[in-house]
């Protein structure tokens, strides 16, 4: 009998601090890529990276969204600011491409609103993992074709914390309350030994920025890519207030828009 079960990978990484007073969100993204794409993309990525390699001393550069907003870590010495938003704009493209199927999923959490903080870890993971294996279930029943998930987090202290409740979703929760379609519990790896954590790293932040500063420029590309099923919103949870909500509808580019792709 040949099996014609895939596996669709989704790589996460946050953005925000739980324990920074000067931050009010915390956003958990992911992407979800079929795994025979990821060598595409990769490469894509690393297109872009051979730009900046033999300008750092390590020689390979790390797209991570706050340093090279910033200009940390590297990125302001080794980099115009000209260039590294051509880069960010460029690999945040990479989401339109025509070869691209890439789909987002996140976890927008206003942090006043939680007076547990110990709470805001596991609502993120929950609000992803449980969508993404929504979207695994949905292309079985539209494919007739069994799929499988597993979620690649970039190295994090939560690691306990998201192995546990994994667990516990997928074998301890009742009928309506559980993963069905994970392979395995997530894994953790090292965001230099992999573009695709580099690249939800800068998906997450953009997301962030939006939430925390109005920023559009980043949302306005990665938007169209979060999950839906026709006009319903499945990939994005948003844990925030009116009176955010109400100032969003007033984000802008902050007046510096970002250039055009270039042909990668």
């Amino acid at each position: 009998i040949r099996e014609k079960s895939k596996m669709y990978l989704l790589y996460a990484d946050e953005s925000g601090s739980i324990d920074d007073p000067n931050g009010d969100f915390f956003v958990l993204a992911g992407i979800s890529i079929f795994e025979r794409q990821t060598h595409w993309l990769d490469q894509k990525i690393e297109t872009v990276a051979q730009r900046f390699n033999a300008r750092f001393a390590s020689g390979k550069c790390e797209f991570h969204g706050s340093p090279m907003h910033s200009g940390r870590d590297g990125w302001k010495t080794n980099a115009t600011p000209a260039e590294r938003v051509q880069a960010i704009a460029d690999i945040l493209h990479l989401l339109s491409h025509s070869q691209s199927q890439i789909r987002i999923f996140a976890s927008v959490i206003e942090k006043r609103l939680f007076a547990d903080k110990s709470k805001i870890i596991p609502t993120a993971f929950q609000d992803i993992a449980f969508s993404f294996d929504t979207s695994l279930r949905n292309i079985y029943y539209k494919h007739n074709n069994a799929q499988r998930g597993l979620v690649l987090f970039d190295k994090s202290t939560s690691e306990r914390m998201i192995q546990e409740l994994s667990y516990s979703y997928k074998h301890l929760g009742s009928s309506d309350d559980k993963l069905r379609n994970f392979a395995e519990v997530p894994v953790f790896v090292d965001s230099q030994a992999t573009r695709l954590i580099q690249m939800v790293d800068l998906i997450a932040y953009w997301l962030y920025r939006y939430y925390q500063s109005n920023d559009n420029r980043g949302f306005n590309i990665i938007q169209p890519h979060i999950l839906r099923n026709g006009a319903e919103i499945l990939g994005l949870h948003e844990h925030i207030s009116d009176e955010t909500r109400q100032r969003l509808t007033h984000a802008d580019d902050c007046g510096f828009p970002f250039p055009a792709p270039n042909p990668i």
